[in-house]
């Protein structure tokens, strides 16, 4: 457990707020349980409820497992490009089934002997198969923008940051680590500073639990979610895309705002909880969920 020790200093610039002793009771006792989860098959695309997940050696199986790149092979999210948010993005764990304004494709995940392109995200150079013309034709018309549908091949070597994860755990194309812990609590608190309410989906979590107070997550480092031990290594920091509205794909620059009047640290905002979690694990939804550390 080295790797928990170096990260509890590494995030020592992230100061949690300080939290009682009844409270750390709540945690620990009963209530707490895994509400939803959610998989992203397409990195920055809609993302799909799920009732049930396995895991795998990058995370939730065939999570952000497909991406958009540019000319260039740079990595192409909400961020840059928010009409992103209308992609619907659903797959069976290989299969990529796409949507937007009516129509339907589905792409097959390229052979392994498909072509490979390098590709940036995030300053990691990856090697990731391309899905063909005909995918990246669509995918442009659709999105007015040029781009390619690349994979990443089972055998990709993209590993987390070593500062807060062991030695070789890989990623796929999430922005750094395989899993998103937050906590229902925490967006109902944000929702309560809000003039309008937000869903969930603008903060993009894999794994939501509720029966927590708000932000409990801040000072979890270990969860048993059924009979799998999730680790929680780093405070999720925040860039422009909560302010996206993933139904329609337009800017709320309020919640950003609010969110950095009492979430900013160290001129960064934090919201959720950067985790791992053991390959061949299997999660539901309403597992129960304990804080073990």
């Amino acid at each position: 457990m080295l790797f928990l020790l170096r990260a509890g200093i590494l995030a020592a610039s992230y100061r949690a707020p300080v939290v009682s002793q009844a409270v750390i009771r709540r945690w620990k006792g009963k209530g707490l349980r895994l509400s939803a989860i959610y998989r992203y098959p397409l990195k920055s695309a809609r993302g799909e409820a799920l009732r049930s997940a396995r895991l795998d050696a990058f995370g939730i199986a065939g999570d952000r497992r497909w991406m958009l790149v540019d000319a260039n092979g740079e990595f192409v999210s909400q961020r840059q490009l928010a009409v992103l948010a209308l992609l619907g993005a659903r797959t069976d764990g290989a299969g990529l089934q796409l949507a937007f304004a009516g129509e339907r494709r589905e792409f097959a995940p390229p052979a392994a002997q498909a072509p490979r392109v390098t590709v940036d995200i995030w300053g990691d150079r990856v090697p990731a198969l391309t899905a063909g013309a005909a995918a990246n034709a669509w995918i442009s018309r659709c999105t007015g923008r040029q781009l390619r549908l690349v994979y990443l091949p089972e055998d990709a070597q993209r590993h987390a940051d070593p500062d807060y994860a062991p030695a070789g755990q890989r990623v796929a194309f999430s922005d750094g680590f395989p899993l998103l812990v937050v906590t229902q609590a925490s967006l109902d608190d944000l929702n309560t500073r809000l003039e309008r309410p937000v869903p969930m989906d603008r903060f993009r979590p894999n794994l939501v639990i509720d029966g927590a107070t708000p932000f409990a997550e801040d000072g979890w480092r270990r969860l048993r979610i059924g009979d799998t031990v999730i680790e929680l290594v780093k405070p999720c920091s925040r860039c422009v895309i909560p302010s996206i509205d993933q139904a329609t794909g337009g800017r709320d620059a309020a919640i950003n705002r609010v969110l950095a009047g009492y979430r900013r640290r160290g001129g960064v905002v934090y919201f959720g909880m950067n985790a791992l979690g053991p390959a061949g694990a299997r999660l539901a939804v309403a597992d129960k969920v304990a804080v073990l550390h």
